[in-house]
């Protein structure tokens, strides 16, 4: 006969039949909950229902009545409920998974990733260049597709259209790539191999792009025409016209010289001392001044409370990263058309006198490449020589600086005094 609610009130600790198999179990403690006994396959065994507080008389005795006759039939309750638990939990995982796909799309991951690597970039340009080559030529293909989705089929469209016509552009949108989807797998947003890496996978199907790209040098001024040059250029005025000549005289990048500061220059020593912060390769950089960069500097105005060398129209901010490339471009204006070209008839640009400077330490000198190298800050591709260069030779690139400024100022076929042959 079936518990009264009185007895169940005040069961004392034990366990009471309440018919079908359904029991009251009460513990020590005092706590109370219903639990159903059953036998299959010749088993016994016990299943829980529930709290007497949550789970009501008539309520377990409808689902004990249940369960038994599931058991008559052979089916182990305890077993079915498993069954189901796991079904359910294997619905809610895919649901999640489902659910995180949509938040996880490409576009998504790519805005993470580079909002997380932008501080370590050079330049808030660069990482706007990842942002302008992703949203061109990747997003209109992956941008909404899910990361765990992303297959080789994807990366062949995105590549193929524009592999052989814009290399160099390709070459940079499938680094970036797979950088974001490496980036995603570390996360735990997909499995298995990066479709976009080149070694293995890419580099099967695809052409090698050094193989097939169009190499474009940057426009640079050939020598002998250097000291009319830096004469028309000492002509000019402004800080973009001083900055500009000073980049050629220390062979410089623009950015660097428009983020110099007077805290970096030691005018005693005759030294710029570049941190590494501000340096591409992210290694301190030193570069001796030489007479005339020292002249230059001297006569540069202070600007009280302003640490740069050449500021911009707002005195707190350095010139714009096209000033220099303005000079140029105003010095070409004329009625006889552009003056200042590469022998291809290009207008040079600012970087171009770098290899100006590179090319006349190269063949109109005897100073080694290495030293050369240094002078440009270039990163050492050769690990053997990385490994074993311990001086940046100052004292020799010194000279080297000199006879520099001496061909930016002196006419065609006068002989340097220093060119004689130097060695490492």
């Amino acid at each position: 006969m079936a518990l009264t609610v009185i007895e169940i009130k005040h069961a004392k600790p034990g366990n009471y039949i309440d018919g079908n198999g359904l029991y009251l179990q009460v513990s020590k403690a005092g706590s109370k909950s219903w639990i159903y006994r059953y036998q299959i396959n010749g088993k016994r065994r016990e299943m829980g229902l529930g709290a007497v507080d949550t789970v009501p008389p008539g309520e377990a005795r409808a689902k004990a009545a249940e369960l038994k006759t599931l058991a008559s039939k052979g089916i182990d309750p305890i077993e079915q409920r498993r069954k189901a638990q796991a079904e359910a939990a294997a619905k809610h995982a895919e649901q999640k998974s489902e659910a995180d796909k949509a938040l996880h799309t490409f576009a998504a991951v790519a805005e993470e990733y580079i909002a997380m690597k932008a501080s370590e970039w050079a330049s808030a340009k660069h990482a706007q260049q990842w942002t302008n080559t992703l949203d061109t030529y990747a997003a209109p293909i992956i941008g909404a597709v899910p990361v765990a989705e992303i297959t080789s089929e994807h990366i062949w469209q995105i590549l193929t259209p524009i592999w052989t016509t814009k290399t160099e552009t390709a070459t940079r949108v499938r680094s970036r790539i797979e950088l974001v989807l490496d980036y995603a797998t570390g996360r735990g947003w997909r499995t298995g191999e990066n479709p976009a890496r080149w070694r293995g996978r890419l580099k099967s199907t695809l052409a090698t792009p050094s193989r097939i790209r169009n190499v474009r040098h940057h426009p640079a001024l050939p020598r002998e025409k250097m000291p009319a040059f830096m004469a028309a250029l000492r002509r000019r005025e402004g800080a973009a016209a001083r900055a500009l000549e000073f980049a050629i005289l220390t062979a410089a990048r623009s950015g660097e010289v428009r983020g110099a500061r007077w805290g970096e220059i030691d005018l005693d020593a005759k030294m710029w001392n570049i941190p590494a912060t501000r340096m591409k390769a992210k290694k301190k950089h030193r570069i001796p001044l030489s007479g005339d960069a020292l002249v230059l500097l001297r006569a540069l105005p202070r600007i009280a409370g302003n640490d740069l060398v050449f500021p911009g129209s707002r005195d707190s901010r350095p010139l714009s990263d096209m000033s220099l490339s303005a000079v140029v471009r105003r010095m070409n204006e004329g009625e006889e058309g552009p003056r200042w070209v590469d022998e291809a008839r290009v207008q040079v640009v600012p970087h171009g006198f770098r290899s100006t400077f590179r090319d006349w330490a190269a063949e109109a000198t005897h100073y080694p490449n290495e030293m050369a190298e240094i002078a440009l800050a270039h990163t050492i591709g050769n690990k053997a020589e990385a490994a074993y260069r311990r001086t940046d030779m100052l004292d020799k690139r010194r000279q080297m600086m000199e006879d520099w400024a001496a061909v930016c100022r002196t006419v065609k076929g006068r002989k340097l005094a220093s060119s004689k042959k130097q060695t490492a």
